[in-house]
């Protein structure tokens, strides 16, 4: 499995990633005229800040606060961030651009629920001089920055994970269930392109599922029309594009009597423990305090006028903007053994929090300290 550098200063991860990722790189040197710097201003900015849904852990508890707690490091105190979550309603989202384009905000950070209907959102905000960075999905629209992690890595890192899990049953003949993202995150492409990279001509994906909303519950009741279709005991591995959906088809397949190895991405507290307790094989662990910080380095960047060229050297397309300034932040796999140097290094839960009632064997067994 190939493995990028893991770091965590984000300054420093802005120079090491500048050349790196897996997405389009332009040939053009000319940069994109939509972040071309704005007038230079000062330390008090209006910051916009829109996340795309509350079910998975990470936008509420990482996301926001290390976002806001960068922002006003950046700024000293003076700048002002103004907060809302889309709850997964894309409709939703577009008023929370109106709202910040009234309260006038000088740049936005948007995580798309929907990267293509938020398009004319960003269009508007952009025609009112509002700069816009494109937070972890890159969202149709006039952008002028960039941030995410390496997704088609997350989704090769998963599938070989996968198959590294089953063994000797990682065969042309074998069946797996793929519970993918939503449709409408351009992420979930990305992870399901690099899960195919890795699976494809090793085992057979008897079933596959692009799961609505990234729902857990959904994710449940696709498992269980898969074991319904395949048969319980024909199964031989699942791959779950995250640790939510993971749940969700854990569930279906222990009332099943199935023990499979599964998949995860976010390193939720929860998927954590099953990784421990030996019900999840593995998950995604990502570092989001170098994405936010990133991302409030950008902003800020954006909203005083100045260059982004310390920050990113890389450039993105999509369908409808070029030469995107962006930065690509690496993934590592988390597993059983490395839970004490992946997120209880990085400040995500403390051994305590994961070591609870029946997981406190499994810590013990695995040295979670």
């Amino acid at each position: 499995m190939r493995r990028a550098a893991f770091a965590v200063a984000a300054g420093a991860m802005a120079v090491s990633l500048a050349a790196c990722g897996s997405a389009k790189e332009s040939k053009d040197s000319d940069s994109s005229k939509s972040s071309a710097p704005a007038a230079n201003k000062g330390d008090d900015i209006k910051v916009g800040l829109l996340l795309p849904e509350n079910k998975t852990a990470r936008y509420e508890q990482f996301d926001k606060p290390l976002i806001e707690k960068k922002v006003k490091e950046l700024t000293n105190n003076k700048a002002k961030v103004f907060y809302n979550n889309a709850q997964q309603n894309a409709n939703l989202q577009s008023q929370q651009v109106d709202t910040m384009i009234t309260n006038k905000v000088d740049v936005l950070i948007v995580d798309a629920v929907d990267a293509k209907a938020i398009k004319n959102s960003i269009q508007k905000a952009k025609d009112q001089g509002i700069k816009v960075v494109a937070y972890d999905r890159l969202a149709e629209g006039p952008i002028d920055a960039f941030t995410t992690f390496d997704n088609e890595e997350v989704g090769r890192a998963q599938g070989e994970a996968l198959l590294k899990a089953m063994g000797a049953k990682a065969t042309k003949s074998s069946k797996i269930v793929m519970i993918n993202g939503s449709v409408t995150d351009p992420n979930a492409a990305q992870f399901k392109k690099g899960a195919h990279s890795a699976l494809d001509g090793k085992v057979t994906i008897a079933k596959e599922y692009d799961t609505k909303e990234w729902s857990p519950d959904n994710a449940n009741s696709e498992m269980e029309a898969a074991i319904s279709a395949i048969g319980a005991k024909n199964i031989a591995g699942v791959y779950s594009a995250n640790d939510g959906m993971a749940g969700g088809a854990i569930t279906a397949l222990k009332a099943a009597g199935v023990n499979v190895p599964v998949t995860g991405q976010d390193a939720e507290l929860a998927g954590v423990q099953r990784i421990l307790a030996g019900e999840q094989n593995m998950s995604i662990f990502k570092s989001y305090p170098t994405e936010a910080n990133v991302a409030a380095e950008m902003a800020v960047a954006l909203a005083k006028g100045t260059s982004l060229d310390s920050i990113a050297k890389t450039k993105v397309n999509s369908d409808s903007a070029k030469d995107v300034p962006a930065l690509l932040v690496p993934v590592i796999s988390l597993t059983k053994d490395n839970v004490n140097q992946t997120v209880i290094k990085e400040g995500f839960y403390t051994a305590a929090q994961i070591c609870t009632g029946k997981y406190k064997a499994d810590c013990d067994k695995y040295g979670v300290k």
